[in-house]
């Protein structure tokens, strides 16, 4: 699929898109059917052993997409977080390394950027990789971070200008509330995108009758599994009993899933 397809998923109903973190999870998720693949740059950081918020270089996150995209034979799109140092040089090298669009954030450490310099960096990111051949998602996270004043007259702001400065589609994530994601998706010129399983446990279907286009997951399934790991440890430690294998894949078809 093209970078044009995976933007013509964004013309329909509404999707799921999840969120990978390295190689094997990717080819997980392309065998249970997803069309594409996102990255998580939280689940990425916690396969390192790093907490996630910077930790990581741009060149160390995209040395993972490309294995992801290597790895699969459908879209990945990167979370590329709020540029890191470069925002041109970090979606120029994201297309280098086979990705099909990206996440940019308006902010960093949790502190927005001015409204100016973050439309700046959002039609920087556009004139590297033009229309059509990147899908490009800007984030702002006016509810995810707070901002002064009323929330969703600033989100619409900035998403109306991030549109005009060549954003396919919106990123809101911390949203919780039906009503108020109803009337983003309302007031947004273009395909808004809603993160499930963080502060917001709307299902899937709820979010696409709301008018949400796109859902993804974030670090949501990273925790997931690594939940599960962590409660498998401690049965082992307590009680030596093997109860989390319980419906595990088996070594034979794990084989088989990750065979050419």
């Amino acid at each position: 699929m093209t970078a044009a397809e995976f933007l013509a998923l964004h013309a329909g109903p509404g999707f799921v898109l999840p969120n990978a973190w390295d190689a094997g999870s990717a080819r997980i998720l392309e065998h249970v059917g997803f069309p594409a693949i996102a990255t998580t740059s939280a689940g990425i950081a916690w396969s390192l052993g790093v907490p996630d918020g910077g930790a990581l270089t741009v060149d160390t996150m995209l040395e993972h997409v490309g294995r992801m995209v290597a790895a699969v034979g459908v879209p990945v799109t990167a979370d590329l977080e709020s540029g890191y140092d470069d925002v041109s040089t970090t979606v120029r090298l994201a297309v280098e390394a086979g990705a099909v669009g990206g996440n940019l954030e308006d902010q960093v450490g949790g502190v927005l950027f001015g409204i100016d310099e973050a439309v700046d960096r959002v039609a920087a990111a556009r004139a590297v990789a033009p229309a059509g051949t990147f899908v490009l998602n800007a984030r702002t996270d006016t509810y995810f971070g707070g901002v002064p004043g009323d929330p969703f007259a600033e989100t619409v702001e900035r998403a109306i200008r991030y549109v005009e400065a060549g954003a396919d589609c919106i990123f809101v994530p911390g949203v919780v509330d039906e009503d108020t994601i109803r009337r983003l998706a309302a007031a947004i010129p273009a395909p808004l995108n809603i993160v499930g399983g963080l502060a917001n446990l709307v299902d899937a279907p709820t979010l696409f009758s709301l008018g949400v286009t796109r859902v993804s997951l974030g670090g949501s399934l990273a925790r997931a599994s690594l939940s599960f790991l962590e409660r498998a440890g401690q049965e082992l430690l307590d009680s030596g009993t093997l109860g989390f294998l319980d419906g595990a894949i088996a070594y034979a078809d794990l084989q088989r899933r990750f065979g050419s």
